[in-house]
C-alpha cells in the first residue's frame, strides 16, 4: 500500500509505523488520520506481526493538526465555516478523524509510541491513543488549543490522569517535558534523549516475543475497562464541543488574528499568557 505521509515496514514480529513528513515536523494534514488508520489495519492482518512502534522522523514526533493550512487560509472548509455553523458536518469530518487516531488504541497489536521534540496538540492525540508512550526527556507534550480554538477529541487526558490533573493541562494549555510527563504518570516513562531509541526497541521485543494472542487477550481486557467508563460518549461529545471551539466569538476571532497577522502571530498571543481576544 502507498502512504503520503508515513511509511510502513515490517521487522519480524514488530510493524513500524514512520511519519515521514520531517520538514513540517510531521504535522497532521488531511491525509494523516486515514492513512494511520489503514497502517493499523495492515498489522492486524499480518499474522506475523505482534507488536506496533509508531514513530515520528526528524526533530519531532508531531507537530499536531496542520493549523497554517486550516487556521491561516481564507477559504473555508468543513472544520472553518462561515455562519451559520453547520455542526453535523463539522462533526462528521472531526469524528472520522477520531475514529482513524483511535485505531492505534483498539488495535488488536499493542502501539508503543516513541516521542521525541514534540507531543503537541492533535500530535497528543495520537500519542495518547497508543498503549504505552516513552518520551524523551527533553521532548515536550501538551495541547495549547484549548486556551482557544480547540479541545482534544479523543479526550484521553482525563482517562490517563484523572480529573484533577487533566484539568491542570487542559485549563492551561500548557507543554510538560518528558520527566514531567512521566513523574505525572501521563506517560509509561521518559529516558534520556541519546537512550530513546534503545528503550523503545527493547521494549517492542520484549513484548514481541509473547504469543500474539496472549497480548491480544490482556489488551482486550484492560481496554474494556476504560470502555466502560464511558470512553465513546466522553468522545462524542468532545469532537462537539472541538467545533463549537473553531466557531465560538473567541474561535473566530483567532482565526481572523491567523488570517490577518500569520500563523506564527496568533499562536504567539495564544500562548504567551497575555488575554486572548474573546470576540
Amino acid at each position: 500500500m502507498d502512504f503520503s505521509t508515513l511509511t510502513y515496514e515490517t521487522d519480524g514480529r514488530i510493524a513500524r509505523i514512520t511519519f515521514n513528513q520531517p520538514e513540517r515536523l510531521n504535522a497532521i494534514g488531511p491525509e494523516r488520520p486515514g492513512e494511520i488508520r489503514k497502517a493499523v489495519e495492515l498489522a492486524n492482518a499480518d499474522d506475523g506481526v505482534h507488536v506496533i512502534v509508531l514513530a515520528g522522523k526528524g526533530r519531532a514526533f508531531c507537530a499536531g493538526y496542520d493549523l497554517k493550512h486550516f487556521a491561516e487560509r481564507t477559504a473555508t472548509n468543513n472544520l472553518t465555516q462561515d455562519m451559520p455553523w453547520e455542526p453535523m458536518e463539522d462533526y462528521r469530518v472531526m469524528h472520522q478523524y477520531t475514529e482513524d487516531i483511535m485505531s492505534l488504541w483498539r488495535s488488536l497489536k499493542p502501539v508503543v509510541c516513541k516521542v521525541q521534540g514534540y507531543a503537541v496538540a492533535g500530535g497528543s492525540d495520537i500519542a495518547l491513543a497508543c498503549d504505552m508512550v516513552v518520551m524523551a526527556d527533553d521532548a515536550r507534550i501538551g495541547y495549547p488549543p484549548v486556551r482557544v480554538w480547540g479541545c482534544p477529541t479523543t479526550a484521553m487526558w482525563v482517562y490517563r490522569l484523572g480529573p484533577e490533573k487533566a484539568k491542570r493541562m487542559l485549563f492551561t494549555g500548557d507543554l510538560i517535558t518528558g520527566k514531567e510527563a512521566a513523574a505525572m504518570g501521563l506517560v509509561l516513562e521518559s529516558v534520556p534523549p541519546e537512550e530513546l531509541d534503545a528503550r523503545v526497541e527493547a521494549l517492542a521485543q520484549r513484548m514481541a516475543g509473547v504469543p500474539r494472542t496472549q497480548l491480544v487477550l490482556q489488551k482486550l481486557v484492560i481496554n474494556q475497562a476504560v470502555d466502560a467508563q464511558g470512553l465513546q460518549n466522553t468522545q462524542m461529545v468532545a469532537t462537539i464541543m472541538d467545533g463549537i471551539t473553531r466557531h465560538s466569538p473567541a474561535g473566530t476571532a483567532f482565526k481572523r488574528m491567523a488570517q490577518e497577522k500569520g500563523f506564527h502571530e496568533a499562536v504567539r498571543v495564544r500562548d504567551s499568557g497575555e488575554p486572548i481576544p474573546q470576540r
